[in-house]
């Protein structure tokens, strides 16, 4: 991708218009969700060439839940954690060997339940810097994915899928071999229209 896109800006750009259209971390975790288990994901993001991409775990094929399926780091709430935002952050740093002292959390997306799982998943964003050596936790992660947000967003479609012999169409977002869907989907969708509410770029304004 060229440097001279409109979606190329520093981090510092970045985070002041991520910050500006994503939910108060502390507001966000007070939200009342439908689920029976509460759990945080964390979003972490950095800026390479001046584009945003995102942060992915693609789960293990032999784990009883998800299978082989791409999702943010997270998990559900320990009983001692007051802040689902020490949750995100933690299953972050044992999922991928993302250091909490290395994420700058700049905001969240809507909480979302899931349907099969009854969690409520309250997704927090953070910023970290690019080049991270990740360290993929063995019994859970299978591989660790960086993604581009303009490839994710290339990369939506409508798409037929069946699960558990029951046939439904969703939102997909296909990059490569790599296909999300589910909860992570609606997510990304989210992240993906804030950032485009007043143009896909920072510093972009309507008239501008």
């Amino acid at each position: 991708m060229s440097s001279a896109s409109n979606s190329h800006r520093p981090r510092e750009e970045w985070a002041a218009r991520l910050r500006r259209v994503l939910l108060d971390p502390a507001e966000a975790a007070a939200l009342d969700v439908h689920g029976r288990i509460d759990a945080a994901v964390l979003v972490p993001l950095f800026v390479s060439d001046g584009a945003l991409h995102a942060v992915f775990t693609r789960r293990r094929d032999d784990l009883r839940r998800h299978a082989g399926e791409i999702s943010f780091p997270g998990g559900r709430q320990d009983d001692d954690e007051s802040d689902l935002r020490l949750t995100a952050l933690r299953e972050a740093e044992e999922e991928i060997g993302l250091p909490p002292d290395a994420v700058e959390l700049i905001g969240a997306l809507q909480p979302t339940p899931t349907i099969a799982t009854n969690y409520a998943v309250y997704p927090f964003v953070g910023l970290i810097e690019p080049g991270h050596e990740w360290k993929p936790s063995a019994t859970e992660v299978a591989a660790i994915l960086e993604l581009s947000l303009d490839d994710l967003r290339n990369g939506y479609e409508r798409q037929r899928m069946l699960r558990r012999g029951i046939p439904f169409r969703t939102d997909v977002y296909v990059v490569g071999d790599n296909l999300i869907w589910g909860a992570t989907a609606r997510m990304l969708t989210d992240l993906l229209e804030r950032i485009d509410v007043s143009g896909s770029a920072p510093g972009d304004r309507p008239g501008s």
